[in-house]
């Protein structure tokens, strides 16, 4: 007779001391991983001990989603994961038959996806499209049906900003919270649906939703909450129903963790570019308490638990670091920003429907927050060093992330990062539900997004969440190459040609995500980092670009004053270009690149972190890929017809170099 084989899982509680044990339960499922495993499922016929780069998206919105579907994003979350496993997909606008005008294909699928519709107004979006249902005919409901551009300002503004509920919901608000109830249910089987389950493990969903943190006149604390597995909380926690993060905490800890056996989650803070200086401050900021006061040693706990990773990018922007302001040196900082420190900073308004009208609507004009660049402390790279500082202040450090990136899409396109026809995603965005957008089809300031990758024995949810956990992970603006990174003390050298090199670095060291060990006895050399970078293969479609360089970000604490250095370690600046009149790429590079670097500079009493940035050679970013097939001369005005005056704009920057950022790795002296 065949014997299953049985795993332990275990679980952890959270009380005031910290994290605590239980003593488990037992499950069926596969053989035993390095991994903590709480589902059953047949065990992945591929499995590679070194582990291998899974790409996918943590962040995708559908017709769930209040912003979306007041766009006219038709399409829900199974369609959202069908089309990341590669399935075509017909997006806005629609014919007066309800056939959809475009049809959008991924060159390549992804390997996981998690949709995380906004948890706000759930159950109202449901109210407001199903036919008999209490608030159909609500004044509201009505108003997102026929005049949708309103659906800002009836449900964001009065929600989002001042908190209250709409008498469709009830008077305790019964009606709204059965629906959403429904809802997540749904939105639970559309995941269980498209999870590859068999042996062939070819494709992984996650469960999850948006916390839709808005403090003030748009200044964004959005966090995105991936669960573990099927185990999950029985209704979304909202930004409505919490003050705070600290709120959403507790609900995680008492109805996933302490509730619900199994259940893990992680809480992924997205656009801080866009958080008025916000984000990287106490966790406690809500809209009644801003500043929070003071971050505090068990709330920098709690964080560091809970926030293991951090979305650099995607479609609004990228979250690195800011060369108009603390970063004038770095070059390479620049790269996709917006001229705002946040949504309601932007106040000159945007297109029809777009999501700063409501903020114009409901807020008097003359109260709006002024359009201000962001402040330093906006940005991943500030945060970082923040770190630094509590850890030595506090002795925990909570702004400990790993890396990652995603599309934010809002059009139910998980993954849809190529530069080449990109439609626009929506959201802040440009909408088609009236039409195709004559010439460019979003405003220039937002991108396609970005590729989260998560280095993983086999795609499994659970070995997945592992990488989330333990940080190897990754973030790409798009593009896939392959990245990686280890820190250690004894790296020879020659490692880079070595046919074992990956066994090397995780034997002599830590991963992307991990905390160097301590100094051997005796040794008085820095560090060591061994870091590698493969060329994007690209695809029949869209070839990959070669690699420019790879760099070593480093940020240190001395003495009390935070440091950072930023080198090439690995190729450098070449003659790479772009023929603007077609896109042509003129130049070499390197199809991989790899180094092994020593901190000669190195304070053994100082804490540190490190992390690698991966350039490609220079390509046309969508917006000139339009210009072009356009055949817009700026020379002729005759050639620049209605829609693509941004091709000539001061602001368009029809270059760019697509680049990945690893998770970094950090040195804490001992004791």
């Amino acid at each position: 007779m065949k014997k299953t084989p049985l795993i332990i899982a275990t679980l952890y509680f959270w009380s005031p001391g910290g994290w605590s044990q239980n003593s488990g339960i037992e499950l069926p499922g596969a053989p035993q991983r390095p991994y903590q495993q709480t589902e059953q499922r047949e065990p992945c016929a591929s499995y590679d001990p070194l582990r291998r780069p899974h790409f996918g998206d943590t962040h995708v919105h559908t017709t769930f989603s209040f912003d979306a579907n007041s766009q006219d994003t038709r399409n829900n979350p199974g369609d959202a994961y069908n089309f990341a496993r590669g399935g075509r997909m017909g997006i806005q606008p629609y014919d007066e038959n309800g056939e959809p005008l475009r049809h959008i294909k991924l060159d390549r699928p992804l390997d996981f996806a998690a949709v995380t519709d906004h948890a706000e107004f759930l159950g109202e979006i449901r109210l407001c499209t199903t036919p008999g249902s209490d608030g159909y005919w609500h004044p509201v409901c009505f108003a997102h049906r026929h005049f949708p551009s309103l659906t800002f300002a009836t449900l964001a503004a009065y929600g989002l900003t001042a908190k209250n509920r709409w008498s469709m919901c009830g008077d305790k608000l019964e009606n709204c919270s059965e629906t959403v109830r429904s809802v997540w249910k749904e939105v639970q089987d559309y995941s269980e649906q498209a999870y590859d389950r068999s042996s062939d493990c070819s494709f992984t969903s996650f469960v999850g939703y948006e916390w839709t943190g808005t403090v003030g006149a748009g200044k964004n604390l959005h966090h995105n909450v991936i669960f573990r597995n099927e185990k999950v909380p029985d209704y979304p926690l909202s930004w409505i129903e919490s003050p705070s993060s600290v709120n959403l905490w507790d609900y995680l800890e008492r109805e996933c963790v302490e509730n619900t056996p199994g259940c893990d989650a992680v809480f992924i803070p997205h656009n801080s570019n866009l958080s008025g200086g916000l984000m990287f401050q106490s966790a406690r900021v809500s809209e009644d308490a801003i500043p929070a006061g003071r971050v505090t040693a068990a709330e920098a706990r709690r964080r560091a638990h809970w926030e293991p990773l951090f979305e650099i990018m995607q479609h609004k922007g990228s979250s690195e670091c800011d060369n108009r302001s603390a970063w004038v040196e770095d070059e390479f900082c620049g790269f996709e920003k917006l001229g705002y420190d946040s949504f309601g900073g932007k106040n000159t308004g945007m297109a029809a429907g777009g999501a700063m009208d409501w903020l114009i609507w409901f807020t008097d004009e003359e109260n709006l927050p002024q359009t201000r660049l962001p402040d330093p402390n906006n940005f991943m790279r500030w945060a970082l060093k923040e770190g630094l500082r509590q850890q030595q202040e506090l002795g925990v450090n909570s702004f400990k992330f790993g890396i990652i990136a995603s599309t934010d899409t809002h059009i139910a396109a998980p993954g849809l990062t190529a530069e080449r026809n990109h439609p626009g995603h929506g959201g802040a965005g440009m909408g088609s539900r009236e039409g195709i957008p004559l010439g460019l089809p979003d405003e220039l300031e937002y991108s396609p997004g970005g590729l989260a990758v998560l280095w993983a024995e086999e795609n499994t949810r659970d070995a997945l969440f592992a990488a989330m956990r333990r940080r190897e992970a990754y973030g790409t603006s798009g593009t896939r190459p392959v990245l990686r990174f280890f820190g250690g003390w004894d790296y020879p050298e020659e490692l880079c040609a070595a046919p074992d090199m990956v066994a090397r670095g995780y034997a002599g060291g830590v991963p992307m995500g991990g905390d160097l060990q301590t100094r051997p006895p005796g040794m008085e050399a820095g560090p060591r980092f061994l870091v590698s970078a493969v060329q994007d293969p690209g695809s029949p479609n869209e070839p990959g670009t070669p690699l420019q360089r790879i760099q070593l970000i480093k940020g240190w604490y001395a003495n009390g004053e935070l440091h950072e250095q930023v080198l090439d370690v690995a190729g450098g600046a070449n003659d790479a270009s772009v023929e603007l009149s077609s896109c042509e790429q003129h130049g070499v590079g390197h199809a991989q690149l790899c180094s092994v670097w020593q901190d000669d500079n190195f304070d053994p009493s100082a804490q540190a972190f490190y992390y690698a940035r991966v350039l490609e050679n220079p390509s046309c970013r969508w917006s000139q890929h339009i210009c072009v097939a356009a055949k817009v001369s700026c020379d002729d005005p005759a050639t620049v017809t209605e829609g693509l005056e941004g091709c000539c704009a001061p602001e368009h920057q029809p270059v760019q170099q697509e680049r990945a950022w690893s998770s970094p790795i950090w040195y804490t002296p001992p004791g």
